[in-house]
């Protein structure tokens, strides 16, 4: 009798891959049915600003609109469809379209009158200063 090793984890590893493809071929065959849009967006810490950059294709910059308020930064647009095409057969149609908003708690506070942000190319860049805390005082309460 030949003796194999055992080993538990390949066998992990393997259910694991197996799920994992299983659900990228779902979210592929699901997202053309999706109708939302949703830019992907970096957040970058650096000892002086906050770093937003955020990839927006095929938005134009008068549909989009960017807020802070309470050290939350939103984000809102709309990426709207083309002009609807008729007697066209599709043999794939993966495009996205629809209204966003993404709402980001900024990790630190922001000078909210120094604010720098540009639309370039599908590319939308912010750099937000940072401020010092406010300093929280500490009143001991006298007990009676």
């Amino acid at each position: 009798m030949t003796l194999i090793k055992f080993e538990p984890l390949r066998e992990l590893e393997s259910i694991s891959d197996k799920i994992n493809r299983y659900f990228e071929d779902f979210s592929n065959f699901g997202f053309a049915f999706t109708d939302n849009f949703h830019p992907r967006i970096d957040i970058s810490d650096d000892e002086k600003h906050i770093n937003v950059i955020a990839e927006i294709p095929g938005v134009k910059k008068e549909n989009l609109k960017l807020t802070l308020q309470d050290n939350i930064l939103t984000l809102e647009g709309e990426k709207k469809k083309e002009d609807e095409v008729k007697d066209k057969n599709f043999y794939r149609a993966e495009r996205v379209y629809g209204k966003f908003k993404r709402c980001f708690t900024l990790p630190a506070e922001i000078d909210s009158e120094k604010i720098d942000a540009k639309f370039e190319d599908g590319i939308l860049t912010i750099k937000l200063n940072k401020v010092e805390p406010k300093k929280i005082n500490e009143k001991i309460i006298e007990l009676k």
